[in-house]
């Protein structure tokens, strides 16, 4: 069965809903196509960093009061490395803000998201819509996909691609550039001993950073990088041999860890596709570039995407929504802020897991350097809250 749409989005997570809710905001609707069951992200319990600038999205969309009371605000990031005296400390108060950022589960955002999409008529969302072929041409792109027993073809003047877990390897036009860190990253949950006082810490080692962000009362969400082989290891310890670890490579800052939760692990790669863009097709969010978690750049630079995307949109002639040459203005104009993210943070990782004789000195003095730098302070501060524009 063929049929036509208007705009179409494959993947309804966090950046293709939320494009979905940015363009009806602006009158357009869409059809968007999601591979789960309903509700079946709601319990998730995996922590996302939102930056400051992304609540302002949510904000803008009428979202955010339903997730602030689920929000643990960042008020101040501690930055150190691993046997040196050197830090900073990145606080909201000193740029007036109201937070650096949050830390959200995944469940909680889509649950207020998927609640505000059943609300909008003008988004038509299929459920267990599985997605076998996407094929863009010259005046329509061809979506083929899965619904209950029915296999289904869509012709669209535009279809967008928000399914970071979705190979693009069959459509042609597509390359990806892709760099293996040989490091994979351990994500939990650890109960402390003393309160987080919405205090974030991003601790540099040679092996890789460690981020633990404020998430609940006494909780934190642990992301800990490192070799491979490493990493394996730290997972297959007990949880008592586990905190002991995590304690030994962290410090006293918020006394003892006292319990973990559920631990997982996954490898770390920054890539970025070329073009982002086909006649009648984009590619959004984690699709488009995937980054490392050091500085928590990738999910909001998606978000960003995907709200300025909807911008373009909206300032286009709906005859032209697919014309390459309209999708390339859009391309050029998330260039610099996707090219910046990469950039930053590789710059990180590489400068601050380098273990080269003499490195380590010079990262000391350029942290304390940074701690009395306001200028370059505030450049940090608005680069992690909103991107290139910051």
């Amino acid at each position: 069965m063929t049929s036509s749409a208007g705009i179409l989005i494959i993947g309804g997570g966090p950046v293709g809903a939320t494009l979905a809710l940015s363009l009806q905001a602006r009158g357009i609707s869409s059809t968007l196509l999601e591979a789960r069951p309903r509700g079946a992200s709601h319990r998730d319990q995996r922590a996302l960093a939102l930056s400051y600038g992304t609540r302002l999205i949510l904000q803008r969309l009428g979202l955010w009061q339903d997730l602030a009371p689920q929000a643990t605000a960042i008020n101040t990031i501690h930055i150190s490395q691993r046997g040196s005296f050197g830090r900073t400390l990145l606080k909201a108060e000193d740029q007036g803000r109201e937070a650096l950022g949050y830390v959200l589960s995944y469940g909680a955002l889509t649950s207020v998201l998927d609640r505000a999409l059943a609300a909008e008529p003008g988004i038509r969302i299929l459920h267990e819509a599985e997605v076998t072929d996407v094929l863009p041409g010259t005046t329509t792109t061809r979506v083929t996909f899965n619904h209950g027993s029915q296999e289904t073809q869509l012709e669209t003047e535009l279809a967008v691609l928000a399914d970071g877990g979705r190979s693009l390897g069959d459509i042609p036009g597509l390359q990806r550039e892709t760099k293996e860190y040989g490091h994979d990253a351990l994500v939990t949950k650890v109960h402390a001993e003393f309160s987080h006082d919405n205090i974030a810490y991003e601790r540099f080692t040679p092996a890789g950073p460690m981020a633990l962000l404020p998430n609940g009362k006494h909780d934190f969400s642990l992301v800990w990088t490192g070799l491979h082989e490493e990493v394996t290891g730290i997972l297959k310890l007990d949880d008592a041999d586990f905190l002991n670890a995590l304690h030994a490579h962290f410090g006293d800052r918020v006394g003892r860890f006292l319990s973990v939760g559920k631990r997982m692990s996954f490898s770390l790669k920054l890539s970025r596709l070329n073009p982002v863009v086909l006649s009648h097709f984009v590619v959004v969010g984690n699709a488009a570039q995937t980054m490392h978690p050091v500085a928590g750049q990738g999910f909001n630079v998606g978000l960003r995407d995907a709200w300025e995307l909807s911008e373009h949109l909206a300032n286009t002639e709906s005859s032209s929504w697919g014309e390459a040459e309209a999708l390339s203005c859009y391309a050029k104009t998330r260039q610099r802020d996707t090219k910046r993210g990469l950039m930053f943070t590789d710059f990180l990782v590489n400068i601050f897991s380098n273990d080269i004789v003499g490195i380590s000195e010079l990262r000391s003095v350029g942290l304390g350097f940074l701690d009395v730098a306001k200028p370059v302070k505030r450049f940090l501060i608005n680069k992690m809250s909103f991107g290139a524009r910051g």
